[in-house]
């Protein structure tokens, strides 16, 4: 008997550590793809995360994760739901120069 509460206590242990580790997944919704937002996302299937990714190139990235709600067939709640699963980070810049590029060099002054 005293086995058999060991071999429970270690599933429903097991079965914690898994469910925190599945919470912890959290997703950039500026560059995630519809498959990652579906995935990640609670109450956001395939049509919804396509809403997304549709709102995100006509608007330009999402600011904040209440912008999320936005989109049409996503309300507060289901923002609500996942706000601990958003990120809002920018996303890279399609053409970035480096600064050596973009401002002239110093030429050194004459002196008299």
């Amino acid at each position: 008997m005293k086995h058999f509460s060991h071999l429970i206590k270690a599933v429903v242990l097991s079965l914690l550590l898994a469910t925190s580790a599945f919470a912890a997944d959290k997703v950039n919704i500026n560059t995630a793809d519809a498959a990652t937002l579906d995935a990640v996302l609670i109450n956001v299937g395939p049509a919804k995360a396509q809403a997304i990714i549709e709102y995100r190139k006509a608007n330009g990235p999402f600011k904040s994760a209440d912008e999320l709600a936005m989109v049409k067939g996503i309300g507060l709640k289901t923002v609500e739901k996942n706000r601990d699963r958003i990120e809002v980070g920018r996303t890279a810049p399609a053409s970035r120069k480096p600064v050596s590029a973009v401002a002239p060099k110093a030429r050194p002054v004459a002196r008299r």
